[in-house]
């Protein structure tokens, strides 16, 4: 194993060091607990919005701290969720008198870390929200989760939540935007190669030179088959068809695009299946109305790529083209 790093242990405890130092006038950084707070002044009577999960899928959560998205994000261990007591912190900082949304990808740790430190947050008369997002079609279950998992379309529920907490909307009111993010978008994932966890000095799984995992979670969790590999574009023909179909998005409409990096994927890759991404939709009538490419939520060194497609309205599309500075999104 070669990585840029200096002892295992403390990888994320540097990065977070770094992250401070790089992003000084956006964010800070809190340790013992571990936990990313806005710089930006607090507004009284704006709700708060935090996230957060186990680190390496960076930029997610930390990069999107900021304005017009996070006021918080957790970073757990290196794919292991963070516990109760730095997400209630975080909670608690990023309360503004008008409650709190945790936006919580479906894996089994964040849910329940999560649900502990909303409880502890309610005992200290913080009104907390929760949407949990699930927009995996890949598996219903994994190793990891009770239900579908939380992926790439993460992103687009922290942006347009943050934006209606950002313009004023009451708890209930980004409560509902967030989940209606979550209800309209759907994600699927494939992998070329396996990532490999600092701590663990090897590969999370094991693939042939020309093998491909279809339906790939954010941690390595297996999909739902494995083959040769095929054409950029006869692979993202079979995720769009995966998700269209589970969306059952009809001609007429329209979408915001997310062709994402695994992290190890170079962008002239990511526009080549964002060029068959476009054409498939434009064969079914379905309109981009904004698209995004790029590594946005990542698995480490992971070569791969997700395609999330959102149906939008005028509404959500004035919410996402709504301004946000952070270090990962301006």
């Amino acid at each position: 194993m070669k990585k840029l790093v200096n002892d295992v242990h403390s990888v994320v405890r540097e990065s977070l060091e770094g992250f401070a130092l790089a992003h000084s006038d956006l964010i800070e950084v809190h340790f013992d607990p571990d936990y990313v707070t806005r710089r930006t002044p607090k507004a009284h009577g704006k709700v708060g919005i935090i996230s957060g999960g186990g680190s390496g899928h960076e930029p997610l959560h930390a990069g999107y701290v900021g304005e017009g998205m996070l006021d918080a994000a957790v970073p757990g261990a290196v794919f292991t969720s963070p516990t109760p007591d730095p997400i209630l912190e975080a909670t608690k900082a990023a309360d503004h008198g008008a409650g709190v949304v945790h936006i919580v990808k479906n894996y089994t740790g964040d849910v329940l870390n999560f649900e502990t430190a909303a409880e502890m947050a309610e005992m200290e008369d913080i009104e907390v929200t929760t949407v949990l997002i699930n927009d995996d079609v890949a598996v219903e279950d994994s190793l990891y989760t009770a239900g579908r998992r939380g992926v790439a379309g993460t992103v687009l529920v922290e942006k347009i939540a943050g934006a209606a907490a950002e313009r004023g909307d009451d708890l209930a009111t980004v409560t509902a935007i967030a989940t209606k993010v979550n209800e309209q978008m759907r994600s699927m994932g494939l992998a070329l190669g396996p990532c490999t966890v600092p701590h663990a000095g090897k590969p999370s799984f094991d693939l042939g030179d020309n093998e491909i995992e279809l339906g790939i979670g954010i941690h390595g969790e297996p999909g739902y088959r494995r083959g040769a590999m095929e054409t950029a574009d006869a692979l993202v023909e079979e995720l769009y068809l995966k998700v269209r179909d589970d969306l059952d998005l009809a001609a007429g409409e329209r979408v915001i695009t997310l062709v994402n990096g695994m992290g190890g994927t170079p962008s002239v890759e990511l526009y080549i299946c964002h060029r068959r991404l476009a054409q498939l939709l434009e064969a079914d009538g379905v309109d981009i109305a904004r698209s995004m490419v790029g590594n946005y939520v990542t698995s480490l060194e992971m070569p791969g790529v997700s395609v999330t497609l959102l149906r939008v309205d005028d509404a959500l599309l004035e919410l996402f083209d709504a301004p946000a500075c952070t270090p990962a999104w301006k």
